[in-house]
């Protein structure tokens, strides 16, 4: 395992994704094998899969849904929080039991545990039935490490690479919207946060190259990208560029709908807003982390800037981008919090009246800064509170959607509601979740709903016949 370096500037190391050939010996052994996905954790990790399950099927793998009916299990994994931790060891024991008496079940383990220290010394330790540990940086090795050591217990993590991996291929989730990797890691050093101990420093790919898979997504027929890293804000900071002109340059693509996530208060300019207002094809939806609405909370947080400058640039976005929707991420019980600092963020909530927000109890994280921060207050005060604001952040977010009510918007149908087989789901320009009555024949068109009922977290609607716009 190579142990990160984050005190020091690397030179970037650029590496085409190389496919290894297949088509005889290897496809023998693996040809019609199953493999079980599972992944946990932020789009990021999703995306990562999309990689993975193109390696795994590559190599002959068929996908099951049956972990049970598996030889080889993959768990992507998430470290932001304990409770994805202890998801995924949960889920370990349940494969452990299963390989016992199996001697083709082969279990590999990647993502973000993979990067940290004291989980691979926990797997040495108390998990030696796990044969194949990669990290973040090097699950383009997968398929070489599935083939060369496919019968030992094989731990090749590379932590914080400097590596910046061009031409991935991915099987993808959806035949109509994309996620599209713009850079790996971040340097922001939130003190609650493991993401630059697992992901690395910020490094951008080239806008070229990023410019040519929207155009390819774009001929295969996807009518949206969403471009993706830890903080898109930064991209280009170590190449020269800037992530307006990356966002400018994916609208004159012409493709149907972009989008992005996600964004950092301190470094979202001026030139963002502007560029977002300017293209009709840049959906106006914005995810802004708020994480607390306290100075001296987000002083401990280093968050760097102050609840006037979050409302500022709020205000600012809602002034110059038509109809946006802007949510938001806010921890509760971060080390230190009082009654006081809480009430600050409520009052936050209060004049943002935010269209939605992701809302977490704080959940310290070994090797960060947060963890060993002193904290008194109790559970159930933090349980408390989070519910607390939970109430009113659903109380806006239905606001927000009551406003839709009898209105006709544009949604991207993608596919067929979970809940009710006679009806369809998609996402606004504004990413509000409508439950569409229509037919199947709708999915993968952009089309017009009229809103007919508005919940918290969802609408319903009626196709508009006839008013089809893409």
């Amino acid at each position: 395992m190579h142990l990160p370096d984050l005190n020091v500037a690397k030179d970037r190391t650029r590496k085409e994704n190389v496919y290894i050939d297949l088509k005889e010996d290897y496809q023998k052994v693996f040809m019609g094998k199953k493999y079980f996905l599972r992944t946990y954790g932020c789009q990021m990790n999703v995306h990562d899969s999309e990689a993975i399950r193109n390696y795994l099927e590559t190599l002959g793998f068929v996908k099951t849904e049956r972990v049970e009916d598996a030889n080889v299990v993959v768990l992507n994994t998430c470290a932001i929080r304990e409770n994805a931790r202890d998801k995924v060891v949960g889920f370990l024991g349940k494969c452990h039991y299963l390989k016992k008496n199996r001697d083709d079940f082969k279990i590999v383990l990647a993502g973000c545990m993979s990067e940290q220290p004291d989980f691979i010394e926990n797997i040495l330790k108390n998990h030696k039935y796990i044969d194949i540990v990669i990290g973040t940086h090097n699950i383009h090795e997968l398929p070489k490490l599935l083939l060369e050591n496919f019968n030992k217990q094989e731990i090749e993590v590379y932590s914080n690479s400097d590596e910046i991996i061009e031409g991935m291929h991915y099987e993808r989730d959806s035949k109509y919207t994309a996620w599209v990797n713009i850079m790996y890691g971040c340097d922001k050093f939130c003190t609650y946060c493991i993401v630059p101990y697992t992901r690395g420093r910020e490094r951008s790919r080239k806008l070229e190259e990023i410019i040519k898979e929207v155009e390819d997504l774009k001929k295969a027929g996807y009518l949206e990208v969403t471009l993706l890293g830890q903080n898109v804000n930064a991209y280009g900071k170590d190449i020269g560029d800037t992530f307006s002109n990356l966002l400018e340059k994916v609208a004159q693509t012409g493709i149907k709908r972009v989008r992005f996530v996600t964004s950092h208060p301190w470094n979202f300019t001026d030139e963002m807003i502007k560029v977002i207002s300017k293209y009709e094809n840049i959906m106006p939806y914005i995810h802004l982390p708020l994480q607390s609405g306290s100075d001296r909370i987000l002083k401990r947080m280093n968050r760097r800037y102050t609840k006037e400058e979050y409302l500022a640039l709020f205000k600012k976005m809602k002034e110059m981008i038509p109809g946006v929707s802007i949510t938001t991420d806010i921890i509760v019980g971060f080390p230190g919090e009082t009654r006081e600092d809480f009430e600050e963020t409520l009052d936050v909530v209060k004049t943002c009246e935010f269209d939605g927000a992701y809302t977490f109890i704080f959940s310290p994280r070994v090797g960060t800064p947060a963890a060993l921060m002193e904290d008194k207050t109790s559970l159930k005060e933090k349980e408390e509170r989070l519910y607390e604001l939970n109430n009113l952040v659903n109380y806006y977010s239905h606001q927000s959607n009551q406003k839709l009510l009898g209105k006709e918007v544009s949604v991207l149908v993608i596919g067929e509601s979970e809940k009710d087989k006679s009806k369809v789901y998609g996402y606004t320009d504004t990413m509000k979740l409508v439950n569409v009555t229509g037919p199947k024949e709708l999915i993968g068109k952009i089309v017009k709903v009229k809103i007919t009922d508005a919940k918290s977290f969802s609408l319903d609607g009626e196709y508009q016949k006839e008013k089809i716009v893409m």
